[in-house]
């Protein structure tokens, strides 16, 4: 890996959901546990601004019912976790870049997720979860409006002298991305259309396969 700009080493935070995987596997849980409809109008006060983050994801955690097992099965099944990440993961190894996920999502199912992909070596930051049988109960990191502030760890790896990169997709993104040197975005989706707005370059891509050419020039 090249050191273009000095000789800054380089740190890589990746988003979950949405980002590693093809869609927002929490909200496929919300979905099927209480109807498209129900998320969509949480999702709408959302984008609203009248509810925080972590305000809907603990209003979205209480309807869902079923036991982690369960809510794994269903992610399995019905997303799809970018084959590309890996050759990634593999790729910042190499070259001794650190890698941390940072996700507003359950914990217990990201840890699944990286090892059934054979990528448990995988820092990764998230929400815990108390799985009850009268919904779930979220247990965010911090107190935060989102629940977790991505943009605190970009915060410190900038202190620590890191040149950081920053790859996400959602709206729990939008603060930490502009924390970050170089930021890469899911094509498509708000982050892409919330920087664009504000003027902050970045890269939009598809695959974690566009972005290893990328990765060898920061």
């Amino acid at each position: 890996m090249t050191r273009a700009n000095g000789d800054r080493r380089v740190a890589v935070f990746v988003d979950y959901d949405g980002t590693i995987t093809n869609r927002d596997t929490f909200d496929l849980l919300v979905q099927r546990a209480a109807g498209n409809q129900v998320w969509a109008n949480l999702e709408g006060r959302l984008q609203g601004r009248t509810m925080t983050l972590r305000d809907v994801l603990a209003a979205q955690a209480s309807l869902i019912r079923c036991t982690l097992d369960e809510a794994d099965e269903l992610i399995a099944r019905e997303s799809i976790f970018d084959p590309a990440f890996a050759d990634f993961v593999r790729a910042c190894e190499a070259a001794r870049v650190p890698l941390t996920i940072l996700s507003s999502g359950v914990a217990p199912l990201i840890e699944r997720a990286l090892a059934r992909n054979g990528l448990a070596q995988v820092a990764f930051r998230a929400n815990d979860i108390e799985v009850r049988p009268d919904g779930w109960r979220m247990r965010f990191r911090d107190d935060s409006d989102n629940g977790h502030d991505k943009a605190a760890a970009v915060r410190e790896a900038n202190a620590d002298g890191f040149r950081t990169v920053y790859i996400g997709d959602g709206f729990s993104d939008f603060a930490a991305a502009l924390e970050a040197d170089v930021r890469f975005v899911k094509r498509g989706r708000s982050l892409e259309e919330h920087l664009r707005g504000s003027k902050v370059p970045f890269t939009a891509f598809s695959s974690f396969a566009e972005l290893l050419p990328s990765l060898h020039q920061l």
